[in-house]
């Protein structure tokens, strides 16, 4: 048995990345992608079993190291307020810094593919964020919700901010940058609109 190359795994799943960004998943062949990581396109099916298999693995990656970092000094325990402040920070820094893969994670959600992912996926930071909501609710500081009312309320308003600070303007076409004043009012207006 061949032992696993790990650069070679790498460099795949890097290319792989950049041509879903720059082409969108149509213009992902596993031709072009051997290409542009300069392996066989037979080195390719030893690591993925197909385009489907590498897709899937390179998400997995992503949410992985996505999630590790949402993670970092984050307590479940911790009050909401300030637990709220940390995951906002540290969502926006993510996106803003590393557009292509969180491009690339959001494009996924909306494939079939999606669903294969998630039945596999690692729940440690589901159950954190859970145990986050539910201490939040116990303790007064979140209104009891369902899960999509508290999405929409508690992250959209920064994924909209992060969105215009990616375009470099906002809906009206007027130059815009996320400055972390305008963060921290946007959360306190949400975090007035969660409590009970």
């Amino acid at each position: 048995m061949r032992a696993r190359d790990e650069s070679k795994i790498e460099a795949i799943l890097e290319h792989a990345l950049k041509m879903i960004v720059q082409e969108g998943f149509d213009g992902l062949s596993m031709q072009k992608l051997a290409k542009a990581a300069g392996v066989s396109p037979a080195t390719i099916y030893i690591y993925f079993k197909d385009r489907d298999d590498l897709l899937v693995q390179l998400y997995r990656q992503e949410a992985a190291k996505f999630f590790e970092y949402l993670s970092k000094d984050f307590d479940p325990e911790m009050d909401f307020a300030t637990g709220m402040a940390l995951q906002w920070k540290r969502r926006a820094k993510y996106i803003i810094t590393d557009p292509y893969k969180a491009h690339f994670m959001e494009h996924f959600s909306f494939t079939p593919l999606h669903k294969m992912a998630m039945a596999t996926r690692d729940e440690r930071f589901s159950q954190m964020m859970h145990r986050f909501i539910h201490k939040a609710i116990e303790n007064g500081e979140l209104v009891r919700m369902p899960v999509e009312v508290y999405w929409s309320v508690a992250y959209a308003p920064l994924y909209n901010l992060v969105r215009w600070d990616k375009a470099g303007m906002n809906m009206a076409g007027q130059p815009f940058t996320l400055t972390d004043e305008i963060l921290e009012q946007t959360l306190s207006l949400v975090l007035k609109a969660l409590r009970p």
